[in-house]
């Protein structure tokens, strides 16, 4: 392993994992290909493995290429800040949070969870990265992100050294467009049968759950739309093209947004969101603001302590933990 970093070196393969391409480096650095081809070899041979691989006509990075590029992001934003403050422009960069949000949580629930940070005083940057929970959880252990906001608790399964910050839990609701709210909510649940739905996908926790539910209320759905993403879930239910569900804890900002009504709760359902981190004991103000506004703002009462079986989880530990 190399004893000490040639930043030089670091900078070519900055730039190179940043645009995508040498040849898109060339015109950036105004270097031959050689060159940045020849810098990026030695750099390669200095760490000790590869960090850039051909993917068809595309460089992506390996997992060390990651890693490395996350520490060359901060090495180089202090840079330019140092500029900056040389030249008497001072610096607003404060707090760095990179944030994890998985596809399947309810956007407005990270809104809610992330919004404190917003009114805080002191000058701070929050980078949000959408991905798949499991996606998310591979940069969290290269430190690429901070905090995994999701719907699952990660598992020894996952690889990886992670721990679980139980957020709360909320019941279930359904919800649509005024039209279809008036059609289906007399004589609920039963009315549902038949009635069009958008749901998650089978993938997903929420959608185990809601399967069953609607076993046990003898409830065939007509399903028009099965989406991942919850965010874009909502936007098909505001334009009327079913019934969703959604958590009861932001059920007065779907209303609000998407201009549908509630129509009942899914007895029985519930959704429970955690936070994944990569060290027990947490040390970043901003995320230790998300995890205690989760306590005592947004699900407030609805919180619960951990299962017993999370509790026994090796990599399971509770908000307080």
């Amino acid at each position: 392993m190399m004893e000490r970093i040639n930043y030089q070196h670091l900078y070519y393969f900055w730039v190179v994992a940043k645009h995508g391409s040498i040849s898109a480096a060339c015109e950036v650095l105004h270097l031959a290909q050689p060159t940045i081809s020849a810098q990026l070899a030695i750099f390669e041979q200095a760490v000790g493995s590869k960090l850039l691989v051909k993917q068809g006509r595309k460089l992506v990075l390996s997992d060390t290429g990651r890693a490395v590029f996350h520490y060359a992001e901060e090495i180089f934003s202090l840079g330019r800040e140092l500029t900056h403050m040389l030249k008497g422009q001072g610096s607003e960069r404060g707090l760095r949070l990179n944030l994890g949000i998985s596809d399947a949580l309810p956007k407005l629930l990270a809104y809610r969870l992330i919004e404190p940070l917003l009114s805080l005083p002191e000058p701070m940057q929050i980078h949000c990265l959408e991905d798949k929970t499991d996606r998310l959880l591979a940069e969290l252990t290269l430190h690429g992100i901070d905090l995994v906001l999701c719907d699952v608790p990660a598992t020894p399964a996952s690889g990886a050294r992670v721990f679980n910050h139980f957020l709360g839990e909320s019941a279930v609701a359904i919800f649509g467009v005024p039209a279809l709210a008036a059609r289906y909510r007399e004589d609920f649940p039963r009315r549902l049968n038949g009635a069009p739905f958008l749901l998650p996908t089978a993938n997903t926790a929420l959608r185990r759950s809601l399967d069953q539910w609607f076993d046990n209320n003898e409830i065939s759905p007509a399903v028009k739309v099965e989406v991942e993403d919850s965010g874009l879930l909502k936007t098909f239910g505001a334009g009327g093209s079913g019934l969703f569900f959604s958590p009861v804890a932001v059920a007065g900002a779907i209303q609000s947004q998407y201009g549908v009504e509630m129509l009942g709760i899914a007895t029985g359902v519930t959704e429970r969101f955690y936070a994944v981190s990569a060290q027990r004991r947490l040390k970043h103000p901003l995320v230790n603001t998300i995890l205690e506004q989760a306590q005592r703002g947004v699900f407030g009462l609805l919180q619960k302590p951990l299962e017993a079986s999370e509790t026994q989880n090796p990599i399971a530990g509770s908000i307080l933990s």
